[in-house]
């Protein structure tokens, strides 16, 4: 009976680096001071009004400088999604 060629291994080869691609800078720099000065111009709105006893920042609103104030925040909430 023949014998049967024998196989030589291959050498052994090490797999490729995985080469993690660069991460370009997003360009989104703007949401986090835009986002607190949101909430801070909120808080300061509500916090001067308190303060005044509705005298400031504007008579005319009344309790609606509440509002206002909570608008400003809502709107850090908003721009805050737009944060990575």
């Amino acid at each position: 009976m023949p014998k049967s060629r024998i196989r030589k291994k291959a050498d052994f080869t090490p797999p490729p680096e995985k080469t993690t691609p660069v991460k370009l800078k997003s360009g989104r720099g703007w949401v986090a001071p835009l986002m607190l000065a949101l909430f801070l111009v909120g808080l300061a709105w509500i916090v001067v009004f308190y303060v005044t006893q509705g005298s400031f920042p504007i008579e005319q609103l009344g309790n609606w400088n509440i509002a206002v104030g909570f608008g400003f925040i809502a709107g850090g909430f908003v721009v805050s999604t737009q944060w990575k």
